[in-house]
């Protein structure tokens, strides 16, 4: 695989981000199968498509790209705070590719988020821009990648690895298991899910769970009995094949190898 990308195409654009943008999908167009399919290629779409860059022919999917040089930090700078929300909460929001890049234009790491990994905890509200800004109030958000359970990050290359694209359709198909369209379902979900991840060991007790409490009332401040719906949670957990019970409310995690 070529991991350069093509230079010429960015000849006709003065910005940065747009040479960025133009080079990162194009590369993506013509090296990436869809990791929900298996199909061997995704196509680019028009530049007038809201929010979303790619698209399988063959399943449907649709995929959006941020491309970022260097490594991802905690969080990666994203759009309108509003119109993020509007789409995470709606039916709407594409998959996200995240891309690494070098100083030498060469692809080094690409991420895949599913869709159904975004929550509004994992959005973070920027400050509105001064009124002596161009756009004077605009609020954007940033997306708190460190926030996003380990699970809803797919690696497709890593350090110029790449993946065999059946690893990486197996990965989306078991955490689409995970997918709930229902966004305070889907929130509470993934949000235990990353406190059963923050726990070191692999078996772990409700005990252990029940120490989350507070943060977890933090984040659903309607919800009265918080130890109920951790409860709840890890049965589907464990249903959905991410944990074993074990009896007298212990739990082991399940490590896919």
């Amino acid at each position: 695989m070529n991991f350069y990308f093509n230079s010429d195409l960015a000849s006709g654009y003065k910005s940065n981000s747009q040479k960025i943008r133009v080079m990162s999908e194009n590369w993506l167009s013509c090296n990436m199968f869809c990791p929900a399919c298996g199909n061997i290629h995704i196509s680019k779409l028009s530049n007038n498509m809201p929010v979303a860059d790619l698209k399988c022919d063959r399943c449907g999917e649709i995929y959006e790209l941020k491309s970022v040089n260097g490594k991802i930090g905690r969080k990666i700078s994203d759009g309108a705070y509003s119109t993020m929300i509007e789409r995470i909460t709606g039916a709407g929001n594409p998959d996200l590719f995240i891309m690494e890049y070098s100083r030498e234009w060469q692809v080094v790491n690409l991420t895949l988020i599913p869709r159904f990994f975004f929550t509004p905890s994992i959005i973070e509200k920027r400050k509105p821009l001064s009124a002596q800004a161009r756009r004077a109030g605009w609020v954007g958000c940033n997306i708190l990648y460190s926030a996003i359970p380990d699970q809803g990050k797919i690696t497709i290359i890593k350090n110029q690895e790449v993946m065999a694209m059946e690893s990486v359709v197996e990965s989306y198909a078991r955490v689409r298991k995970l997918q709930i369209g229902d966004i305070k379902k889907r929130s509470w979900l993934l949000d235990v899910l990353s406190c059963v991840n923050a726990i070191s060991k692999d078996d772990f007790s409700l005990v252990e769970m029940y120490k989350f409490a507070d943060i977890l009332q933090a984040n659903h401040i309607s919800n009265h009995n918080i130890e109920a719906k951790i409860r709840q949670q890890l049965q589907i957990l464990r249903d959905a094949g991410f944990i074993e019970f074990l009896g007298r409310g212990r739990y082991r995690k399940i490590q896919v190898r």
